[in-house]
């Protein structure tokens, strides 16, 4: 089992993943798009992923504002969670408090002397994506993320009886 963690953006989205005993996250790509709003390459990226790796569970940063309410960003994660969520059959996406992930991603690349902006925003999404992922390995037992992922099954359940 892998879960996949994404650091969603208004054009990039960083992805990392998780090893298949769940103890250590790593970055793996950042998608980009040309506009914010067409979100169809982006989730179909999402599911090739999931698809190849047999991933039943995102684990999506949520960007709180520093005094933990819900602003445009986070709206717009939400969407994307919701969109995630019906567009990808067996995956479950659950939101994860991301504040200062950004921030914490981008301290290691300017102590490395990478200063240019364009460098940094190569990898930062990725970078944080894998600190939002390897915060919920982290605070999460094995057996909790394990019911997070028979929601996944569960989900197609209802969606057969629905059907």
């Amino acid at each position: 089992m892998r879960l996949l963690g994404l650091d969603y953006g208004s054009k990039t989205v960083g992805v990392a993943m998780t090893d298949p005993t769940l103890f250590l996250a790593s970055p793996v790509e950042t998608i980009k798009r040309e506009d914010e709003v067409n979100l169809k390459q982006t989730v179909r990226r999402i599911r090739a992923i999931c698809e190849e790796n047999d991933i039943h569970l995102i684990v999506l940063g949520l960007p709180l504002t520093m005094d933990g309410k819900i602003g445009k960003s986070a709206e717009k994660a939400l969407a994307f969670q919701h969109r995630l969520e019906r567009d990808l059959y067996l995956v479950r996406v659950i939101m994860e408090d991301e504040r200062l992930t950004t921030w914490e991603a981008t301290q290691p690349l300017l102590e490395a002397g990478i200063r240019r902006k364009s460098k940094r925003k190569e990898v930062v999404d990725q970078l944080a994506a894998r600190l939002i992922l390897q915060q919920y390995i982290d605070n999460h037992s094995r057996e909790e993320i394990e019911q997070e992922v028979e929601k996944a099954f569960h989900k197609k359940e209802l969606r057969n009886e629905l059907s």
